[in-house]
Formats: structure tokens, sequence, C-alpha cells
């Protein structure tokens, strides 16, 4: 039996690119935001699966044991902070990253204590990339959030 040649400096570079690239978890429960998050990262990470629910996340985070893990808060099943409690609890050390559409202090707060990141979803395409590298750098980012008008708080 006879290999055919192989260029291998190709087949290294492609190596190095795959095993070099950190591997991610999505997971929201709507599809739209699934692709244009993937969109935004595909480039320079490698998502190895996306879930839309709590309970499909925490089984992608334990099959795959992503580098990053990024969660909606608002799913089904289990919500994105019980979901990262969990993934805690069963010793897994993904980053993780909260894209929500929750501006609200208390969920940020929260996000501070589990060790994660949190992006607005409003400003996914400005801070979502950032959010992640910040994530495995070990620094933490939140998302600027809106300013409220004297008017909208009322």
């Amino acid at each position: 039996m006879r290999l055919e040649a192989v260029d291998v400096r190709e087949l290294k570079e492609l190596m190095v690119t795959y095993n070099h690239r950190p591997t991610m978890v999505l997971a929201d429960d709507h599809v739209g935001i699934l692709n244009r998050a993937s969109e935004i990262l595909a480039q320079e990470f490698n998502i190895v699966a996306t879930a839309n629910d709590g309970i499909s996340a925490v089984r992608a985070a334990m099959e795959f044991k992503p580098d990053i893990l990024i969660l909606d808060i608002a799913m089904p099943g289990i919500n994105g902070i019980r979901v990262a409690h969990e993934v805690r609890r069963l010793g897994l050390t993904a980053k993780l990253v909260f894209l929500t559409v929750q501006a609200d202090p208390d969920y940020i707060q929260t996000a501070h204590g589990i060790g994660a990141n949190y992006v607005l979803k409003p400003r996914m395409h400005l801070d979502l990339l950032l959010a992640v590298k910040e994530a495995l750098a070990g620094r933490s980012f939140v998302s600027p959030l809106p300013v409220m008008t004297p008017s909208a708080r009322i």
C-alpha cells in the first residue's frame, strides 16, 4: 500500500491554525443571535457547539470542555446564571461571557461574582470579541450601560 505525498508544510500550518484556536460553546435561545455571534467569532475561535437552552448548554460544556462558554441569561430550562454555577460545580474551567439584553446592575454584579464578562446584545458587534479576548487574558469586561434620561426613569 502506497501513501500519496502530503505537503507537510501545509498540513503543519493547518494543524497549528486548528489546534491553537480557543474552543467555544455558544448558548442562546434565539437562532439569530447564535448566527450573528458565530459570524463575529468564527474567524478567531473554534465554535464546537451551540445550544438553544440551559440544559443543552451544560451538556455541550461537559462534552466539549470549551475554553470559552458564551451564555444568554434568559434561556429555557435553566437560565445562564444557573448554567454558569453548574459548569463551575462540575469543575469545568471555561471562561464565561454573558451575552444578554439585561442592563441590570444586579445581574452584572452576579456575573462578576462568578468571574464572567458581560456583553449587552445591542453592543454585541462592538463588544463581544473584545469581551472574549479579555476573558481569555483573565481580565474583566462589562459593556457600557445605556444612559437613562430623566424622562425614561419615570
